[in-house]
């Protein structure tokens, strides 16, 4: 029977990191025709865990406290507002995907509106 403790499963993410972050590794290695560590990748694993654990952390705290129990694209805004380039390219893909969404729903309630039309 597989193990599903908690533990468990942070170990699978931790591994399944690990494995991501060498294939990058290799693949820029190759480009650059340069060499890495199998402990600099370790290292490089472990920072990138503790971020993704800080964030993580923030976009839960930011959730709660605005009275939400789901992580939304404002919360994912507010903690890169500390980045003003990040922010920025992050603020223009969120607007345009609800631009996307309201002219999607915007076409197909007049678009209806003209079947009906027609058929009349």
């Amino acid at each position: 029977m597989a193990d599903t403790t908690p533990e468990h499963d942070r170990e699978r993410l931790k591994s399944a990191l690990w494995y991501a972050i060498g294939q990058i590794v290799d693949e820029e290695s190759l480009k650059r025709d340069r060499n890495a560590t199998p402990q600099f990748i370790g290292a490089l694993t472990e920072m990138v865990w503790n971020q993704i654990e800080n964030v993580a952390v923030d976009l839960e705290t930011f959730c709660n406290h605005a009275g939400r129990t789901t992580v939304t694209t404002d919360d994912v805004l507010l903690l890169a507002r500390k980045n003003p380039e990040l922010h920025h390219i992050m603020k223009e893909y969120v607007d345009g995907l609800k631009a996307g969404k309201e002219a999607g729903a915007g076409s197909s309630r007049t678009g209806g509106a003209k079947k009906n039309k027609a058929k009349k």
